[in-house]
């Protein structure tokens, strides 16, 4: 009975001082490693984990432009949750399910359509070293200009599947939604889906109004005929003042040509091509820039697919006087 309870008490005395004799050990060894490979495996393992948030969770970004004026200015920096609509496994390959679809009015992170890649190994480091410096360094710069290229976007879901879109003659949306009879303006649009959203306009009325002219000069000097004083001035004071809405534009040049050559097939098709607009097939979405008049958007790329949505901008983190929740 002695002997039992000797062992009894070793053994408890073994358990109490596991915990002890294990820091110990752990710190013996702390000491003898070299400081290099210490800091070494810190930093490894701090950019695992950055890795790890970035790539399946939170990845912080950058706004590249203006093109989402007032949402948001150019050098905003931001988080984005990957998690909803189902984050990569590695960056730009396979995705895995989301938990939730794109929705009406969120402002989303996607694949550019337009953008031209150097490769999957390419994309995999420059989308690595992009996470792992919280969007401080991007290495896929344009050889000439030495800008960033735009391999994603940061754009508002104005349209889901079933939409039409099309734009006026001075620049303004209008939406025909599913199961409508109608064409209406985007602000009526926001009061019918209860989604609002600020937009910026660089143009105003007059604006349009030379667009308009120089527009039809265009198509006059297209289709051979001479142009009066009136419209050669026309056509020269839109190219100085440098007036942007190609939409707008080409609605007026498009529908000049159209009218005076109807019998001319490639007029008509591109009319209605533009006269028709857009419509967003089911499981897309038609993401738009809030500064209307100045973001490259999917009134030129068309809708992009939800596999291609990569993530919800959340809040703004910088710089502090801007921190906040994104709506």
């Amino acid at each position: 009975m002695r002997a039992f309870s000797l062992r009894l008490v070793q053994f408890t005395e073994y358990l109490l001082t596991l915990r002890a004799r294990r820091k110990a050990k752990s710190r013996l060894k702390q000491a003898r490693k070299h400081p290099v490979r210490d800091w070494v495996e810190a930093f490894f393992q701090a950019a695992l984990l950055v890795l790890v948030i970035n790539q399946f969770f939170l990845q912080a970004y950058r706004i590249p432009s203006g093109s989402m004026i007032r949402t948001f200015i150019e050098g905003d920096r931001i988080f984005v949750n990957k998690m909803l609509y189902g984050p990569e496994l590695l960056p730009g390959l396979q995705k895995l399910p989301g938990l939730v679809r794109p929705q009406r009015n969120d402002v989303l992170i996607f694949l550019n359509p337009s953008y031209i890649s150097r490769g999957t190994l390419f994309t995999i480091a420059q989308r690595t070293i992009y996470m792992l410096t919280l969007s401080l360094v991007d290495i896929d710069r344009d050889a000439i200009s030495d800008e960033a290229r735009a391999q994603l976007l940061i754009k508002r879901a104005v349209g889901v599947g079933g939409d039409r879109f099309r734009n006026d003659l001075y620049g303004n949306l209008q939406v025909l939604p599913p199961g409508g009879d109608r064409w209406v303006p985007e602000e009526e649009f926001q009061e019918l889906t209860g989604k609002h959203y600020t937009l910026q306009r660089l143009l105003d009325d007059s604006d349009y109004e030379i667009l308009h002219e120089g527009a039809r000069a265009l198509a006059y000097r297209d289709l051979n005929i001479s142009l009066s004083r009136k419209e050669s001035e026309a056509l020269a004071r839109l190219q100085h003042r440098g007036i942007r809405d190609p939409f707008a534009f080409e609605l007026v040049r498009q529908g000049t040509l159209f009218s005076a050559a109807p019998h001319n097939t490639r007029y008509r098709q591109r009319y209605q091509f533009i006269e028709n607009g857009w419509y967003v097939p089911p499981e897309r979405i038609f993401g738009l820039g809030d500064n209307r008049d100045n973001s490259r958007d999917g009134r030129y790329f068309g809708p992009v697919h939800e596999e291609n949505v990569l993530g919800r901008s959340m809040v703004i983190y910088w710089p502090l006087d801007r921190m906040g929740r994104i709506h």
